[in-house]
């Protein structure tokens, strides 16, 4: 089946990536530079499911930097689950102390906030709390 011709518009629309997007990863190496027909980018199915694969990627907080990493892998030829799996644990590690950071800035803003409603001090807690040198 042959590779259909697509401009840069439809493949935005068919991923939900912005044109200008598309246009900075052709330009990082992220995805290849499109075709030309004429002085319009023509992209096909393969571009479609490479920059999906980017996208997904993105949404789930992965850097450029480690995508490139993956689709290095995946475009290998014999794709090594192995070294996917060191980039992806080494992510859910990253994901995890941010999860713990926010934990812990939840609880300060929740105690400065109730400290705010009891309204029984001299001055506002949410500055102090934000001025004291750590």
């Amino acid at each position: 089946m042959a590779d259909t011709a697509i401009a840069i518009g439809e493949l935005s629309r068919r991923t939900g990536c912005n044109i200008e997007t598309i246009r900075y990863y052709e330009r990082i190496g992220l995805i290849p530079r499109a075709a030309r027909r004429g002085r319009y980018r023509s992209y096909g199915a393969t571009d479609v499911g490479r920059l999906l694969f980017v996208r997904r990627a993105r949404e789930l907080g992965f850097t450029l930097e480690e995508i490139a990493a993956l689709l290095g892998i995946a475009i290998a030829g014999q794709v090594n689950c192995g070294e996917a799996r060191d980039i992806a644990a080494a992510h859910l590690m990253g994901v995890r102390k941010r999860l713990a950071d926010l934990k812990r800035m939840e609880r300060v803003l929740a105690a400065t906030v109730a400290a705010c409603d009891r309204d029984d001090h001299a001055g506002c807690p949410l500055i102090d709390t934000l001025s004291i040198e750590r």
